[in-house]
C-alpha cells in the first residue's frame, strides 16, 4: 500500500534534484512542495481540533460525572458531540493521509535507489554483496544509503582490481577458490556506478552518515536541530496547562481525561524517541524530519492566525 506512494513521490524528488543536483536542497523543496500539497487537509484537521478543544472541558466534566458508568458515559459522550455538530471520528481521515505521508517519504528518503532512481532490485543486490564481500559495510538498515556512500571506494576497488588483473593467473588454489565467489568489480561500467550516485554533499555535512558510525562531530547538527525543533513543535500541538481555580477537582478530572494524559506521556517520551531515531538514521532522512517540523511548526502558527482572524 505505501511502496506506489513511495514511488510516486520519487519521480517528484528526483526531477527536484536534477534541477538543483543536491540531494539536501532537493529533500527541503520536496517538503515544502508536500506541505503545500497537503494544506487543505491540514487546515481542516485545525479547524477541527480548534472545535475539538472548545469543548474539551464539557468532555471532562462528562468523564468525571460518568467515571464510573461506561453506558451513560458513552451516551452523553454521542450527545454532545451532536449537540455541537461534530463527529467523534472527525480528522480520521486527515490522520490516515498523514500516516501513510509518513510512511512512504520514509521509504523513500531510506531507499533513494529504489524509489528515486528506479535501480532495479538486482543491482541493489548485487552492490551489497559487493559492499559485504570488501567488508566496506555491515548488515545495516540503510543498504542504499551505503552504497552511494562508499560509491567512490567501490571504483577504487574497480580500479585496483583491472591493475592487477594482468597478476591473476599468478593466484591458484586456494585464492582461486576463495575468489570463485566474489563479484568481479572490473566488469562493472563506469556508467553503471555513476547512475548509482547521488550528491549528498549538503552544508558540509554528508547526508549518507549515520551519527554513530562516524566520528565527525558535525554529524549531530542536524539530528540536535531535529529535536529540539521536534520540542517546540510538540509544545504547540500539547500546550501546557496554566494554574486553575480550583486544582484538586481539576486534577481528580485530569485523572480521568485519557487524552490529556496521552499527552501528558507523549511530551516526556516523544522527544526521547525523537533523538534514539536521529542517531541511528542517516543523516538525509534526518534532515527531510527537521525540514518537516520546522514546517509543521510554521504552519500552525500560520494557520492559528488565520483562523482566529476569522472568528473574530
Amino acid at each position: 500500500m505505501i511502496a506506489p506512494f513511495a514511488n510516486l513521490f520519487g519521480y517528484i524528488l528526483n526531477f527536484i534534484y536534477n534541477v538543483v543536483n543536491n540531494y539536501g536542497l532537493a529533500i527541503i523543496i520536496f517538503s515544502i512542495l508536500i506541505k503545500l500539497l497537503m494544506l487543505p487537509i491540514s487546515i481542516k484537521q485545525q479547524k477541527t481540533m480548534k472545535k475539538t478543544t472548545k469543548i474539551q472541558n464539557k468532555m471532562k466534566e462528562i468523564q468525571f460525572k460518568y467515571k464510573n458508568d461506561p453506558e451513560n458515559l458513552n451516551r452523553a459522550t454521542m450527545e454532545l458531540y451532536k449537540s455541537e455538530n461534530m463527529s467523534p471520528f472527525s480528522g480520521c481521515f486527515s490522520a490516515i493521509v498523514q500516516i501513510i505521508l509518513l510512511f512512504a517519504v520514509f521509504y523513500l528518503v531510506r531507499s533513494p535507489l529504489t524509489y528515486m532512481k528506479k535501480v532495479d532490485s538486482e543491482v541493489i543486490s548485487k552492490y551489497t554483496t559487493i559492499m559485504q564481500q570488501n567488508e566496506l559495510t555491515t548488515n545495516s538498515a540503510y543498504p542504499e544509503i551505503e552504497i552511494i556512500r562508499d560509491i567512490d571506494k567501490i571504483k577504487q576497488l574497480k580500479v585496483q582490481q583491472e591493475q592487477n588483473q594482468s597478476n591473476a593467473e599468478q593466484n591458484n588454489n586456494e585464492n582461486d577458490e576463495k575468489n570463485e565467489e566474489k563479484i568481479d568489480i572490473s566488469e562493472i561500467k563506469d556508467e553503471e556506478l555513476d547512475a548509482l550516485n547521488i550528491n549528498m554533499e549538503f552544508l558540509g555535512l554528508n547526508l549518507a552518515q549515520v551519527p554513530t558510525n562516524t566520528t565527525d562531530w558535525k554529524a549531530y547538527i542536524i539530528p540536535i536541530l531535529y529535536v529540539l525543533v521536534s520540542i517546540i513543535s510538540l509544545r504547540l500541538t500539547n500546550p501546557t496547562k496554566t494554574k486553575k481555580k480550583n486544582a484538586k477537582e481539576d486534577n481528580e478530572k485530569e485523572e480521568f481525561d485519557p487524552m490529556l494524559q496521552m499527552n501528558k506521556n507523549m511530551n516526556i517520551m516523544f522527544p526521547i524517541m525523537y533523538l534514539t531515531v536521529a542517531l541511528i538514521a542517516p543523516l538525509g532522512l534526518a534532515l527531510y524530519w527537521l525540514t518537516n517540523s520546522l514546517l509543521m511548526i510554521i504552519e500552525k502558527l500560520t494557520l492559528n492566525k488565520i483562523l482566529k482572524d476569522e472568528e473574530e
